[in-house]
């Protein structure tokens, strides 16, 4: 007896080892940003870091890189090819520079120099659809992500030989469609532009990826149009995400059920969740990111988990990594009220707080030191608004652009080193002292509008990178 209760026990533990491997993920990162050729763009490779992490922390084995040369890329392609076969689920997440050129989407290595056509296709770049057939063709779920819908400045140089060699160089990238198993997205529509974001954050697109295709329990479709619609109402309207989607079935990048008994969000805006013990999957995520100096990973997992355990320390290491150590911190010793998550903010609930030119400049010194970078000028004028809405989007409160008492509150019992006097555009504040943070909003236009997070779907494989 004893012998037979062994061998079912060994058997059993087979059986389970054979179902820990069975859902085998791998994913592919890579964020361009340092071109040699062309005008630098500055998120691609924080967007990347920060997907990366996202996906190590819901079991994919990843596939990472920054700033390639086509030499590098080709090599990560192949490596990420080789791990790919046979996979349960293959992911491709691109950020960067990409064109389309009659209709075939090219990605763009940093030391892309692109003067006709035929640099781009026996050199230069590197094409989309023969990319994805050949490294992840054999796998049971593709899901494709490009982040490099951008405009960009080596369409110009295309155009100018267009009477000569008849190359119809597009505007943004080209319409791409799934096969069986498949969902393709982009940052926006085909033949349109997206937006890069403010400089030393995330994109739109990315940020809206972030928050939403890794929530727990939340299926794949689901989270993209999620995404879709954070996009559109960050950029009010101005970028749609778009796509296509061939799959079978439901998948799941975080199938971790909501614990009974937990509130559910039931809109984009709503989130009212308490605090509760970390699931496993945070603690893994707060474990990759904890010791991190870079605020854009610790505001990763601030994105993921807008109540997390690990929030109050989160946000005091981003206030001290941007500021240094600072003497005006303030600690979040009380909670948050619950109608903080479901009362929404107008105009008329703001003008009954009654802010001053001061009080505005401090919220927006506020919203700098959490790594929600704004000008801080005294003024709620649309870039402000657009960072209010980031902010309150982040937290789970309902997104307005506007605030309302408890959220103000809210905002005030936030870890937060005050910013310098020297992050001010108001004439009034002290004009020699320095800037803490920043960066200018890149607005990259041609179709896109813009702003924050972002969604997707709508036909797919044909257009591919082309960052501004």
């Amino acid at each position: 007896m004893r012998l037979l209760i062994l061998a079912f026990s060994v058997i059993g533990i087979l059986a389970s080892s054979n179902a820990a491997q069975a859902d085998r993920r791998v994913a592919f990162v890579v964020g361009n940003g340092a071109y040699k050729n062309v005008t630098p763009l500055p998120n691609p490779p924080i967007d990347a870091k920060a997907m990366a992490a996202l996906l190590r922390n819901v079991g994919f084995d990843v596939v990472e890189g920054t700033n390639l040369t086509r030499d590098k890329l080709t090599e990560k392609l192949l490596d990420f090819g080789k791990k790919a076969e046979g996979a349960d689920m293959a992911l491709f997440f691109y950020a960067g520079h990409g064109i389309a050129i009659n209709g075939t989407n090219y990605l763009l290595p940093v030391d892309a120099d692109i003067k006709s056509e035929m640099d781009v296709k026996l050199g230069s770049a590197i094409n989309i659809d023969v990319t994805l057939d050949q490294t992840m063709s054999d796998a049971k779920i593709k899901l494709v992500f490009l982040d490099a819908c951008r405009d960009n400045p080596f369409a110009a140089k295309l155009r100018s030989v267009k009477s000569t060699r008849g190359v119809n160089v597009q505007t943004g990238l080209a319409e791409m469609k799934s096969g069986e198993g498949t969902l393709i997205a982009f940052a926006t529509g085909p033949g349109q532009t997206a937006l890069d974001g403010q400089e030393g954050t995330h994109s739109p697109f990315t940020r809206a990826l972030l928050a939403n295709i890794a929530k727990p329990g939340v299926e794949i479709q689901e989270a993209m149009t999620k995404v879709r619609a954070q996009v559109s109402e960050e950029t009010d309207r101005g970028q749609l995400p778009w796509g296509h989607t061939d799959l079978i079935g439901s998948v799941y990048l975080n199938p971790a059920a909501t614990p009974p008994g937990a509130p559910t969000a039931t809109a984009a805006n709503t989130l009212a969740v308490p605090a509760s013990p970390a699931s496993d999957v945070e603690l893994e995520f707060w474990r990759s990111v904890k010791e991190s100096n870079k605020p854009e990973e610790l505001n990763a997992y601030l994105t993921s988990y807008p109540n997390g355990q690990f929030k109050a320390i989160a946000l005091a290491r981003i206030a001290s990594l941007q500021d240094g150590p600072s003497t005006t911190t303030r600690n979040l010793t009380t909670g948050i009220d619950p109608a903080t998550f479901t009362d929404e903010a107008t105009q008329v609930t703001e003008d009954q707080i009654g802010l001053d030119k001061a009080q505005r400049r401090d919220v927006q010194r506020r919203l700098t030191g959490l790594g929600f970078d704004t000008k801080v000028n005294g003024q709620f004028d649309e870039p402000t608004r657009a960072v209010i809405k980031r902010w309150q989007a982040a937290r789970g409160y309902p997104s307005t652009g506007f605030l309302n008492r408890l959220q103000h509150k809210a905002l005030q019992s936030e870890v937060v080193a005050i910013v310098d006097a020297g992050t001010s555009d108001d004439p009034d504040d002290h004009p020699s002292r320095r800037r803490s943070s920043g960066g200018g909003s890149r607005h990259y236009r041609g179709g896109g509008g813009g702003g924050q997070p972002g969604g997707l779907f709508g036909g797919l494989m044909g257009g591919l990178f082309g960052r501004r």
